[in-house]
């Protein structure tokens, strides 16, 4: 018998030098190969934010992700998150770069 593992959902937004087309491509890459929802978009105020969803330990991989390394040339400052919730289901399909 497998053990389920619980779906999540986390709003994030990265502080630092992270702008650019760069950071958000390398997050829709890292977000797919994790088989992670939601979505990520560059801000007016110079920050990356964002929604995940998916499995709880593929989220926390994303989160290190965020957090510490992010696209080549970043330097990231802090990755704040927000709103963790369980889900039944995914409210997204795939993840996509929002504008």
């Amino acid at each position: 018998m497998s053990i389920v593992e619980p779906l999540v959902s986390v709003e994030f937004e990265v502080f630092g030098k992270v702008q650019g087309v760069s950071f958000t491509k390398y997050c829709k890459e890292m977000c797919e190969a994790l088989n992670l929802n939601g979505w990520v978009k560059n801000t007016k105020k110079g920050t990356i934010q964002g929604k995940l969803q998916g499995q709880r330990s593929h989220i926390e991989q994303m989160v290190v992700w965020l957090s510490n390394t992010g696209s080549p040339g970043c330097q990231i400052e802090r990755c704040e998150l927000t709103n963790w919730q369980n889900l039944a289901r995914p409210d997204y399909c795939g993840f996509q770069i929002r504008f």
